[in-house]
């Protein structure tokens, strides 16, 4: 990433003093009792060829004969609420069983099961736990009591089958106005490990009480599970969930830093398609792939093409509108000293930017705000012509002193020293929609600068670096 020098103007203060302080929302109800399973198995029970028990706080479900039907073998739960006609939901839950079949998974009216389901799905089992996240809109019924079913039937055997986790939630009626602040974020589990010493408490009230983006890439074994917990925590609390998806293959091709993706575009699509059903229906705040279209360039050293990864990009954005639709996604445009806007712009467009809302700038980076407002203009300007002017969003995580100046360009964005945490995440009246902490201030760019740490790996003296504008 390359940089300039530039001064942020006092317009984001002034805009930051007008926002209003949404008001604490209320929590989205749970639907279902006893969905880890910690005691008992009340209130669920088997039915038909079926046994159930706690097991090491999950559910066991026990086929007892060989049966034909689905529903032959199950185990059901009345929701803890009545559905409403035509709002939307998501039913999500781990499972595996000791052999692989294609199992159902029903939230039906409880007065005609049979013929009134609002959900009626298959879902194929394996011997390794999944997670499972379902969206589905409640269909018109006379009675809305519901129940949720797990029909294990059918398989040809008498498999065994675990479940936990299982969840029901409404989908949020309408756009949470906050967002979400994470207890599993890098510098607040760091925080919470080492209370009581001056460097946490400075990180606590600093950077981890903040709304900060969760990074998602291949070190999730399963990515559907891991988000779809964040996404429904979020949820839970009414907030809006911040997700990064990083995963395209030959990431980071220019720095090589945080190496790693998919193995080829197969996989990613593969993964993306996850990744977007996993949040489903739910409202969600996504930044697609940092330095995706900027550094497409650099793959040519390891001999690809970078129209493969312009084409990637594109179905990414069709396969995010289409699977996780009340999503704002922002499709990354690199930093305002890196690609030329009029340059930029054609790039954004046979990448996607039409299925998104917009584009993030300066992620990971520390281009001032004022400069890369500019640039977010100009690219708006040559998008105007073709897909039309979008809306941006920018990472001010660690722009609080602007960019550094050193003759080594490594030195300018690899944990330089004497950086500063910039805005806190805000939305804004004009100009960027929102500013928002992308990268997690004290999280390594690699063992570079000022910090020996691989990239993603939280320092906390980088931390209070960037909380006390000097190193």
């Amino acid at each position: 990433m390359r940089l300039i020098a530039g001064k942020a103007t006092a317009l984001a203060a002034v805009l930051a003093a007008l926002l209003l302080v949404p008001q604490p929302a209320s929590a989205a109800t749970q639907l279902i009792g006893n969905g880890t399973f910690n005691s008992s198995t009340s209130p669920w029970a088997a039915i038909g060829q079926t046994t159930v028990a706690a097991e090491s706080g999950r559910l066991r479900v026990d086929v007892k004969a060989v049966v034909t039907n689905p529903w032959d073998a199950m185990v059901a739960s009345p929701t803890t609420a009545a559905l409403n006609p035509g709002k939307s939901y998501t039913l999500s839950f781990d499972a595996y069983s000791t052999v692989a079949f294609k199992a159902r998974a029903t939230v039906q009216y409880t007065a005609t099961p049979s013929s009134n389901q609002s959900l009626a799905t298959d879902v194929q089992l394996t011997t390794a736990s999944k997670r499972y996240s379902i969206p589905f809109t409640a269909a018109t019924a006379s009675s809305t009591a519901a129940e949720v079913t797990f029909q294990l039937g059918g398989s040809g055997g008498t498999p065994v089958v675990r479940f936990d986790n299982v969840s029901l939630l409404e989908t949020q009626t309408t756009r949470p106005t906050a967002l979400y602040v994470s207890s599993q974020s890098n510098p607040a589990k760091w925080a919470a490990a080492n209370q009581g010493t001056t460097e946490a408490q400075a990180i606590q009230a600093n950077i981890a009480n903040k709304p900060i983006f969760e990074w998602f890439g291949n070190w999730f074994g399963d990515i559907t599970q891991a988000v779809d917990s964040y996404v429904g925590a979020a949820q839970a609390q009414d907030k809006l969930p911040m997700l990064v998806a990083y995963n395209i293959p030959n990431r980071d091709a220019c720095a090589l830093h945080s190496g790693g993706g998919a193995g080829d575009a197969t996989g990613y699509h593969s993964w993306i398609t996850d990744f977007a059903k996993a949040i489903g229906t739910r409202h969600a705040i996504v930044v697609l792939e940092p330095d995706g279209v900027a550094a497409a360039g650099c793959v040519t050293k390891i001999g690809k093409d970078p129209e493969d990864q312009y084409r990637m990009l594109l179905d990414a954005t069709q396969v995010l509108k289409a699977q996780a639709p009340n999503a704002w996604v922002y499709l990354d445009a690199g930093n305002a000293t890196w690609i030329a806007a009029d340059a930029m712009a054609p790039l954004l467009v046979k990448s996607g930017i039409a299925n998104t809302r917009g584009f993030s700038m300066n992620v990971s980076n520390y281009i001032t705000t004022g400069d890369s407002e500019a640039y977010a203009v100009a690219v708006n300007g040559y998008l105007s012509g073709t897909v039309g002017a979008k809306k941006y969003v920018i990472d001010t995580s660690r722009n609080g002193n602007g960019p550094y100046s050193d003759d080594t360009p490594e030195d300018n964005w690899c944990n330089p020293p004497d950086r500063k945490l910039g805005t806190p995440p805000v939305r804004q009246l004009s100009g960027a929609e929102y500013v928002f902490w992308v990268k997690v201030p004290g999280d390594s760019d690699g063992p570079c600068g000022i910090s020996d740490e691989p990239a993603g790996t939280f320092d906390p003296a980088l931390a209070m670096a960037l909380i006390n504008g000097t190193s």
